[in-house]
């Protein structure tokens, strides 16, 4: 008998870590285990549960594996078999027809990160330019946080993560590595054993990596940026600046200085509810420890007032000079550092920049034919979507639901599963798993290209995103080069044009490390901003166009959706350690793990709502958008006032039909729009 292969691949997954992985290939030609890359230095040979269970969803019996045309109502999950010919036909037809009538702004490509490889997500780009469709804001996930990183770094850079290995004190803030990021928890447990490096966890719930920090701080939702400033005050006062740093390479000036000794821990301790020892103490380890580096994750960005928040947090290293140090610093997400040419990828040569850009989060809006979602211009009569489930993942999921059963709609879902979007399309396409297709990943987590060449032969009649942008454009007329190239080609032309490793060479390796070196990647030769210095008075403007509620300093903003007396809980919606968004809801054992969705609520909400019953008892949540019903569990992980609901299950999950971001509002977020998943108030009360 044949022995195992091992192969070199990479995760496309929507989490930081991207591992890079090694997996097996069965002499049956089905997939065997899945590890990290040990030879990998960020992904140091470990990988998350999810992914090491993988043969469990590529060979899943529910698996999409031929086209389908829906034969009823929308919704109702009726479809007939037909050939890929008739499907990318029909496809074609109905976005031809949808720009005669109505121009071809009413066409509107959508895709998320159910794919994170260049050539397999961002094809849809190139479709999109070429035949002068809709654009995509692409902001529902990192849309807030961005602008607040740049406001004060200037660009998507950082301290190398692989630092950490050199710090004495790591700040992991707003995340939840240990089930979202487990390659982080590696470098941080590396530190802790070796350097004696202390762990603290800023958080509004007590996480799992909260659980074993050496310190934690459990604030209220939406309240960082405050914990930040009165930080920064306690430096100040105390001494515990580097003022040669701050003149040399910030914006800080005495306006800053007065405005944060103001911020005092009193200030910060009646908004975020922590006690002012507690900022102190914080205060104090921060301040008199160099090598310290603040880890920003996204979870604490998704609320109205998540770009002031992270900026406020990222002036933290700034006003030690911890970025003089190695280990020192801050990271929040790579995006700026490959130095790669997406112009054939993306089509960015045949780019009108005339055409209008429809915000990703308010797809409600959009197909609700919203005047100022759709900026004035046509319905959106005709869609594809790759790499997305928005019928459960987006915010306002009734008005979302509405919109993809309008009979007047035409819907095309590419995907591997019949999600509840691709229950609502009007045609469904088989999609090839990351393991049957050819792809690059970023580590928007850490400095690694990581190359993911095929594994596996396709499933039935599934075909890869390239595979189907490449058909509809042939049938369409589109010209762009990008069309007539393989994945593997376009793969290799990112890497050659950037002066790397054609893709072949860098696949025998498996990944391509573009870490900067120490003195750029801590900005001793200046920020990447038009002074130099790192700024502490945001330039919001510059930013985005919805900047007007945010102040040019760093600040606690005031303008979430607060807890009042008709609303009085603040719902946060974190991950959940087995599920990704909606990926691996179909997967058994991470279904057996996480079993069914529930709502965390501190003891004494649970008297004041339920009384004497038992945990599993039914309630009710709901605000101005809707209610629905969930079991309720009593948690010392939580704050009185707030509640949680880990995951995000779908809406087949709850006794309603509907899930939870029935209740996220699809506002615009300032400055450059996003989604406020975790600003959500609303009432509980007992089934």
């Amino acid at each position: 008998m044949a022995a195992k292969e091992i192969f070199r691949t990479g995760c496309p997954h929507d989490c930081p870590s991207v591992c890079a992985l090694e997996v097996e290939r069965r002499p049956d030609g089905r997939l065997g285990a899945v590890r990290g890359a040990e030879g990998n230095s960020y992904t140091l040979g470990v990988t998350c549960a999810k992914m090491a269970r993988y043969a469990e969803r590529v060979h899943h019996p529910d698996r999409l594996t031929q086209p389908l045309l829906r034969v009823s109502e929308k919704g109702s999950g009726s479809f007939r078999p037909i050939s890929w010919d008739e499907a990318l036909d029909r496809t074609a037809d109905a976005f031809s027809e949808a720009t005669e009538r109505y121009g071809s702004e009413a066409v509107w490509p959508f895709h998320s990160g159910g794919n994170m490889g260049l050539v397999q997500r961002y094809g849809m780009e190139r479709l999109r330019h070429a035949m002068r469709y809709s654009g995509e804001r692409a902001s529902i996930c990192i849309g807030i946080g961005v602008p607040g990183w740049l406001a004060g770094v200037g660009r998507l850079v950082g301290t190398d993560p692989r630092e950490i290995a050199d710090s004495d004190l790591i700040v992991v803030w707003g995340t939840n590595p240990v089930a979202t990021q487990v390659n982080l928890m590696t470098h941080i447990a590396r530190a802790r054993k070796e350097r004696g490096a202390k762990l603290v966890v800023v958080d509004c719930y007590e996480t799992a990596t909260a659980k074993v920090a050496d310190y934690r701080l459990i604030l209220r939702p939406g309240t960082d940026g405050a914990l930040a400033c009165a930080v920064m005050g306690v430096l100040l006062r105390e001494g515990l600046v580097d003022r040669d740093y701050l003149a040399s390479y910030t914006d800080f000036d005495k306006t800053v200085e007065r405005h944060l000794i103001e911020r005092t821990p009193g200030w910060a301790a009646a908004l975020t509810g922590l006690a002012e020892d507690e900022i102190i103490a914080f205060a104090r380890l921060f301040g008199s420890t160099p090598r310290s580096f603040v880890r920003l994750g996204l979870g604490f960005t998704r609320s109205r007032n998540g770009a002031a928040n992270l900026h406020a947090v990222s002036c933290l290293p700034a006003m030690t000079g911890a970025w003089r140090h190695r280990g020192g610093g801050a990271f929040f997400i790579n995006a700026d550092g490959w130095g790669l040419d997406y112009t054939v990828v993306q089509g960015l040569d045949v780019r009108d920049p005339a055409i209008r850009v429809l915000d990703q989060p308010r797809i409600g809006a959009v197909l609700g034919g919203d005047p100022g979602a759709l900026y004035g211009g046509p319905p959106v009569k005709a869609m594809l979507v790759q790499n997305a489930n928005p019928a459960v993942t987006a915010p306002d999921t009734a008005a979302i639901l509405a919109g993809l059963a309008r009979p007047d709609l035409f819907l095309c879902v590419h995907e591997q599963f019949m999600t509840e979007t691709a229950r609502m399309a009007d045609i469904v396409l088989p999609a090839t798993t990351f393991l049957e297709q050819d792809d690059l990943f970023m580590g928007w987590g850490h400095t690694h290209l990581v190359l993911a060449p095929r594994v596996l032969e396709p499933l039935g009649q599934a075909r890869s995103n390239h595979d189907v942008i490449c058909g509809l454009a042939r049938r369409l007329g589109a010209t762009h080069r990008g069309f007539f190239k393989s994945a593997w080609e376009l793969v290799d032309d990112l890497l050659t044009c950037a002066g790397l490793p054609n893709a072949d060479t860098a696949a025998a390796t498996g990944w391509i490390d573009r870490a900067p070196d120490f003195r750029a990647g801590h900005f001793l030769d200046g920020f990447p901003t038009p002074d130099g210095r790192f700024r502490f008075r945001p330039q919001w403007s510059e930013l985005g166009p919805l900047h007007g509620p945010l102040s040019d300093l760093p600040d606690h903003a005031a303008i979430t959706d607060a807890a009042s007396p008709d609303y009085p809980f603040r719902l946060v919606t974190p991950p959940t350690r087995s599920f990704l968004n909606t990926t691996f809801t179909e997967t058994p054992s991470s279904r057996r793990r996480e079993g069914a969705p529930r709502l965390l609520m501190h003891p004494d909400d649970w008297q004041a709502v339920c009384g004497e019953s038992d945990d599993g008892i039914l309630v009710k949540i709901g605000n101005r958008r809707g209610s629905l019903t969930v079991p309720a569990q009593r948690s010392g992980d939580v704050r009185p006032g707030v509640v949680v609901l880990e995951g995000l299950w779908l809406n087949a999950d709850f006794a309603d039909g509907i899930g939870v971001n029935l209740l996220t509002d699809a506002v615009s977020v300032a400055p450059a729009g996003g989604a406020a998943f975790h600003d959500v108030a609303i009432w509980v009360r007992r089934a």
